[in-house]
């Protein structure tokens, strides 16, 4: 449960068990309210890092000591908060029962303001504690909070009339089905865009016309998707085919996709549980979609460079000019993180037609994607500058496991691994009932040793799946 619904939604036990796991950099525990400016420097410290909630009336241990709780606490301590930060905070504060102890959860959301200071001073979160921010990291945050981002800038050069207004409609129809928008599609293009925050002062936003835009590259030659499939593993002529998409962003997504489609063989595929194989491509769409979608939306429109789609006989690369948004490290894109948009204006734009979920969970599902097709996890880099995610093949070939010297078995194993993710001893003895238990063990240990599966489990429950 996220801390928003803990507050609002929360049952004593649930928060009960939130506060058991100890403070951290998002939960400070306070005894009393007799700790009021401790309390607002906490403020400070969540405002400016991620937010995060402080309860009165639980020990430093963790115990439910409540709280004294009169007719003006709770009035007392907001109007505290306020008076005692700048610019002033209001945050959200309710009194819950735990354990049958009154307390005051009071939740801090982070702010778009930073720095928040408290008593004339910036504190930030680390780990569990409240520190001073330097002189250095003000100067930065205000800097960050002043940012106005490319896509929503002012496209001077753009009138109404280059917006087409079929693919407004369009896109309004679409965003009304999959997330219950609620702009009638029938209202005119300039209230539209309006209430999409595509106008700025009566004028079009960068944003309002690569989405929307009759031919964008008119303005902004960069916006375009250059598609090539080699021959062989080398980005060298001659190409087996080259496009080029422009257009408006959403169609060069679906037309980018198309182009991977018809250049990634169907290969037959047995599914579990079914007798008849069926036919899949040889990359998961979804996770080569997610890629594409990424490198549209996130990308550095003030690079001149453009979005590339390589497919070779052995990958495929979807290049992104500018690399990650501050502070994304390669590090986090396996890992749970924050959805941190370079073009706040197009990614809502692409939310709303499902295209992202503003989760930050898109780079996970490519790795999720891939694992379940059986190939390796895609591979993150910086390239020159550009971020590059690389889909590899399997490089299980027949070719590669004839020069390891893998016997027919341990072929078919892998085989069998390719297609249900997992082996076990007595799944291997049904392909080979006229083995010894000995020799199939055998077989599977030697392609550990090679490198190929690794072991999950203890001995008795043991499994095997590909590396």
């Amino acid at each position: 449960m996220d801390l928003k619904k803990l507050i609002s939604q929360g049952s004593p036990r649930e928060i009960r068990k939130y506060i058991s796991q100890g403070e951290s950099e998002t939960l400070e525990l306070k005894k009393s309210t007799g700790e009021w400016k401790e309390i607002i420097k906490t403020i400070s410290a969540f405002a400016n890092t991620k937010g995060g909630i402080i309860i009165v009336g639980i020990s430093g241990k963790g115990k439910a000591t409540g709280t004294q709780i009169g007719g003006k606490t709770i009035e007392d301590l907001t109007n505290k908060i306020k008076e005692n930060t700048d610019p002033k905070i209001f945050p959200g504060i309710l009194v819950k029962k735990i354990e049958g102890k009154e307390v005051i959860l009071t939740k801090v959301e982070e702010s778009k303001s930073k720095p928040v200071f408290a008593f004339d001073r910036a504190y930030k979160r680390v780990g569990k504690s409240t520190v001073r921010i330097t002189s250095e990291e003000i100067r930065k945050m205000a800097l960050e909070g002043k940012k106005t981002y490319w896509d929503e800038q002012i496209c001077k050069e753009a009138k109404l009339e280059d917006i087409d207004e079929e693919k407004v409609r369009r896109f309004l129809r679409r965003a009304r089905f999959e997330r219950r928008l609620e702009i009638d599609p029938d209202i005119s293009v300039r209230e539209a865009l309006e209430r999409l925050n595509l106008i700025k002062n009566s004028n079009l936003t960068n944003a309002a016309l690569l989405v929307f835009g009759k031919t964008p590259q008119r303005i902004f030659l960069q916006a375009e998707v250059r598609c090539a499939r080699f021959k062989g593993t080398e980005a060298v002529k001659p190409f087996i085919d080259m496009k080029v998409f422009g257009e408006d962003i959403i169609e060069q997504v679906n037309k980018a996709l198309s182009f991977v489609l018809e250049h990634s063989l169907l290969v037959a595929w047995l599914v579990p549980g079914k007798v008849e194989r069926e036919e899949r491509y040889e990359y998961p769409p979804d996770a080569i979609r997610e890629a594409i979608v990424n490198a549209i939306c996130h990308r550095d429109y003030e690079s001149t460079g453009d979005v590339q789609l390589r497919i070779f006989d052995d990958r495929i690369e979807v290049w992104n000019p500018g690399g990650l948004p501050d502070p994304l490290t390669l590090e986090d894109l396996k890992k749970r993180h924050k959805s941190i948009p370079r073009n706040p204006l197009i990614a809502k734009c692409f939310f709303l037609i499902k295209f992202i979920e503003q989760w930050g969970t898109g780079t996970n599902e490519m790795v999720k994607r891939c694992l379940e097709w059986g190939l390796p996890e895609p591979e993150f880099e910086y390239v020159t500058g550009d971020l590059v995610v690389t889909f590899m093949k399997t490089k299980l070939t027949e070719e590669y496991l004839d020069k390891l010297g893998l016997n027919e078995r341990q072929k078919k194993a892998i085989k069998y691994l390719k297609e249900n993710k997992e082996i076990t001893l007595s799944k291997f003895r049904i392909l080979y009932p006229e083995n010894s238990d000995r020799t199939l063990r055998k077989d599977l240990e030697d392609i550990v040793k090679a490198g190929i599966v690794k072991p999950v489990g203890e001995k008795r429950g043991r499994k095997y799946v590909l590396k």
